[in-house]
């Protein structure tokens, strides 16, 4: 081989080194947990493809010309495209809780709750993508797409909070039929919220998962003589307990209360549940996600 013939692969080696590097690591990190789960899991059985009408949606750089219903474009202020059903079919729209209470671990040898969840959530992505579905952030006004380029732009809007509002739950959005939606956070607030969104996209046909990622100490309340717990979220301040283990069974009861009210939550919708604690590896939370997922789609 010539000089002249290695310089192009030299030029693609160093722009594959640049993308590499400037890829988040949390993303490498997501990516590589996907694939450990990949190798054990089938792709998604995909549901026929249909051709009733959706929605009207803005045009987007890159949208084909060709897509453009001139005639509703004509009625506003920009372009806009026609999609039907079967453009968004088996779309799963993901959301992560971007609240303070997320930003918490217990120990130095834990993650905090939101990095496992950004971890979940981009394997996930990662993992979808691998069977050729399309994904979207909910909040994020960008239609559901798939490829390696979709997974990059999700993860920066993720990471850098473009998709993220006020409050601990995301607002309902209409999606088409045959879509799924996945939630992942701590979930530890009054549950009548949540219950009437999980309802809402039930109503709608929209198959989903909860996934509550709690830090250990958060289930089992393992600390020990006097102390002051404080909200992250602006709460009243609590007074000092005594002695800890005094209240242990007390909470202890009132937690898994919370989480029983989530699993009769998301069984009215048919959705499916899951606790995950971060002293436990990722794999197992993201393979159980994805598995009731596809079980969905075959129904």
């Amino acid at each position: 081989m010539t000089a002249a013939a290695t310089a192009p692969a030299i030029a693609r080696r160093h722009q594959a080194e640049e993308l590499a590097a400037s890829l988040p690591p949390l993303l490498v990190a997501a990516e590589r947990v996907a694939s450990t789960v990949a190798q054990g899991v089938h792709g998604r059985r995909r549901v026929g493809q249909g051709d009733s009408f959706w929605q009207f949606r803005q045009y987007q750089p890159g949208d084909p010309v060709q897509r453009i219903d001139w005639r509703q474009s004509a009625k506003r202020e920009h372009a806009y495209i026609r999609e039907n059903e079967w453009e968004a079919a088996q779309s799963v729209w993901l959301w992560r809780d971007p609240s303070p209470s997320m930003a918490w671990r217990s120990g130095r040898e834990l993650p905090e709750k939101r990095e496992r969840a950004d971890l979940l959530t981009l394997a996930l992505m990662a993992l979808l993508i691998r069977g050729g579905e399309r994904i979207a952030l909910l909040g994020l006004p960008v239609r559901p797409a798939t490829g390696r380029g979709a997974l990059t732009r999700l993860a920066d809007a993720l990471l850098s909070g473009a998709a993220a509002r006020p409050g601990s739950l995301p607002a309902f959005e209409l999606l088409p039929r045959f879509a799924h939606v996945v939630m992942i956070g701590d979930f530890l607030e009054p549950l009548d919220k949540l219950n009437d969104l999980v309802g809402r996209f039930a109503g709608r046909g929209i198959g989903g998962y909860i996934l509550q990622v709690l830090d250990p100490a958060e289930t089992a309340l393992p600390f020990s003589g006097r102390a002051r717990f404080e909200g992250l979220e602006g709460e009243a301040e609590h007074p000092v307990i005594g002695r800890v283990e005094a209240v242990r069974a007390e909470y202890r009861d009132r937690i898994e209360a919370q989480r029983q009210g989530l699993i009769t939550i998301a069984r009215a919708a048919r959705w499916g549940f899951g606790r995950h604690t971060t002293d436990h590896p990722p794999q197992s939370a993201l393979l159980t996600m994805y598995q009731a997922l596809a079980r969905q789609a075959r129904r």
